[in-house]
Order: structure tokens, then C-alpha cells, then sequence
């Protein structure tokens, strides 16, 4: 069985102006400059964010766990000279919800950071990925 593979596609728009996504959905505008639009390696903090947080979705939801609010901030901290990437991230997961309680939501995102998250997972294994839990 082939391996699965992923497809998108970005377009020039102008200057640094990118419009990226999959062909059948909306796009999103990427701005290389980041005057006009979220930066490519602020979207890979998205993307991370993102991931991590759909399988903290789902983990507490099988858990029972009725989430009426949910946000990570994320920060990355970069290199000064380049390549500029991350050498670190770090999250501040915000839960708000019914039946739900510090080791359960800090459980659901270890697993997400450690096993599941398909872009941290594809991150350089030298990143560490730290988080804090806030239950409001």
C-alpha cells in the first residue's frame, strides 16, 4: 500500500503575498513580510497550535469532558541569524469547561505534544515543545 501523501498549493499574489491551502477549499493569505498577512513561520505556530489542540479536543471529549472554551497561545522563540527557525515553543493552554480538571486537561495534551500531533511530530526532534495549563 502507497504511503499517503499530502498536496497544496500557493499562489504569487504580489510583493510577498501568498494565497496557500488545498484546491476545493478557501485559501488562507500568507505574507512573507508579515505587513498584510500571518508569515510562514507564524502559520507553522498556527499549524502546531492547531494540531495540538484538535487532539486535545477529542481526547477530552472521550473522556466526557464538556469543553465550553478552549485557546492555546503559542510562542516561538527563533535563531538571530539563519536559517531563522524555532528552537523552541512553547503553549499556554486555557480550558474552560464542564467536568474538568487540571491532570485531565494536562494528560490530554502531553499525549497530544508527545504521541499524536502530526506537526510537532514533524518539527526537528531538538525543538522542545513545553506547555502550562490555565483552567478558567
Amino acid at each position: 500500500m502507497a504511503a499517503p501523501v499530502a498536496r497544496a498549493t500557493v499562489r504569487w499574489i504580489g510583493d510577498l503575498r501568498f494565497a496557500g491551502g488545498v484546491e476545493g477549499r478557501p485559501f488562507v493569505e500568507i505574507d512573507g513580510d508579515s505587513k498584510t498577512a500571518t508569515s510562514p513561520v507564524e502559520m507553522l505556530l498556527v499549524s502546531a497550535a492547531t494540531c495540538a489542540a484538535s487532539d486535545v479536543v477529542i481526547i477530552l471529549k472521550k473522556q466526557r469532558v464538556e469543553l465550553t472554551g478552549f485557546d492555546i497561545a503559542v510562542r516561538g522563540t527563533r535563531r538571530e541569524e539563519h536559517p531563522r527557525r524555532y528552537t523552541a515553543l512553547h503553549m499556554v493552554c486555557t480550558f474552560r469547561g464542564a467536568g474538568l480538571d487540571a491532570e485531565k486537561a494536562r494528560r490530554a495534551v502531553a499525549l497530544s505534544i508527545e504521541k499524536y500531533c502530526s506537526v510537532i511530530s514533524s518539527l526537528n526532534p531538538d525543538i522542545p515543545v513545553t506547555y502550562d495549563i490555565v483552567i478558567a
